[in-house]
């Protein structure tokens, strides 16, 4: 197919959710953007409130930073932040938890998400919750993720850290230690697989993607010595995989595999609980990382950092992440794009 000259290139329009004011959310938008480059490649709308970013530009001592205030995404203009404000009025604390804040966040999802379900926006880039101020009638849930896989009605989604040179999945996700063992069976990891094989093809433009898949226990159960998760549930699934063609590999001990610097070997990794993937994940990505939810219809993408009260308002969070994570919603537009012509 001939490339058509004329045809504009696609520049998305890329929604970001305020996240917990009084975090340091606003501070690494407002840094992300400082470079006017990036309104090359996109288009901007923070659902929040002008009032936090002019608290946060004035906190900062950031001269060359404005953005225009709109009531709807659907009349933006180009080549500079846009904001629409979600409620009426708001106080910043820095630093505080308050109910307040935590009430705007869920008003910029849920006025985001509206937006992107009816096509004025082409993703949604979520700033850190604080996942206890957040929880109302309307959000119950332990983060982003479950809320957006239920809001756009998929059955399954994956928490896929994304960073340069190491992607995680896991198949538990925000659940206690606890309840591991009777999540885990050979369903869920099957799922999980697919929805990283199809991710990685889809969204990463990978033809013959290889995954290792992590064991459970210590050693990944030493022959059934530490556990048997490994010969019962994790082996037989993985062997399913390879019957089918797909380059499935495992279960290997954690310790060892990252010990090792196998990660580079792989253009996925399954992990079989929270902490074991987003611990090494965060050691080895943790300043330009992203939190992609993988197997939504729509695209979703976060910085692999949370709200860090401890550091809000004194000009020192790194906006690496959440530059990253403008730029993988992007990226992964394109590339469902190019994958549907």
């Amino acid at each position: 197919m001939q490339e058509n000259k004329n045809e504009k290139p696609f520049i998305p329009t890329l929604g970001i959710t305020i996240g917990d004011m009084n975090g340091i959310g606003p501070e690494v938008i407002i840094k992300s953007v400082m470079n006017p480059k990036i309104f090359d490649l996109v288009n901007l709308v923070v659902y929040g409130h002008g009032k936090v970013l002019s608290h946060y530009k004035n906190l900062l001592g950031v001269d060359k930073f404005s953005f225009n205030q709109t009531n709807n995404a659907g009349q933006i203009r180009y080549n500079r932040l846009n904001v629409i404000n979600c409620v009426e009025d708001i106080e910043v604390n820095p630093g505080e938890e308050t109910k307040e804040a935590g009430a705007l966040a869920l008003a910029a999802i849920q006025k985001a998400t509206e937006d992107l379900k009816e096509g004025k926006i082409d993703a949604i880039v979520t700033a850190p919750i604080n996942k206890n101020n957040i929880q109302s009638d309307d959000f119950k849930f332990p983060g982003h993720t479950e809320y957006f896989t239920e809001a756009f009605g998929a059955h399954e989604s994956l928490m896929f850290l994304c960073g340069e040179r190491i992607r995680i999945g896991v198949a538990t996700g925000h659940i206690s230690i606890a309840q591991i063992k009777d999540r885990l069976n050979a369903d869920v990891i099957r799922k999980k697989l697919e929805l990283m094989l199809k991710s990685l093809k889809k969204d990463f433009n990978i033809g013959k993607p290889k995954i290792a898949v992590l064991g459970l226990n210590p050693h990944a159960g030493e022959d059934g010595l530490l556990g048997n998760e490994e010969i019962e549930i994790i082996q037989p699934v993985i062997n399913e995989f390879k019957e089918k063609g797909e380059l499935v590999f495992g279960p290997y001990p954690a310790d060892g595999f990252f010990g090792n610097s196998s990660q580079s070997k792989f253009d996925g990794i399954l992990a079989m609980y929270h902490d074991q993937g987003l611990i090494p994940f965060k050691t080895l990505a943790f300043e330009e990382g992203v939190n992609f939810t993988a197997g939504l219809s729509a695209v979703r993408t976060s910085p692999d950092h949370g709200t860090a009260y401890n550091i809000a308002g004194k000009g020192i969070a790194n906006e690496q992440s959440m530059r990253s994570a403008i730029y993988m919603a992007k990226d992964v537009l394109l590339a469902r794009r190019e994958n549907t012509h």
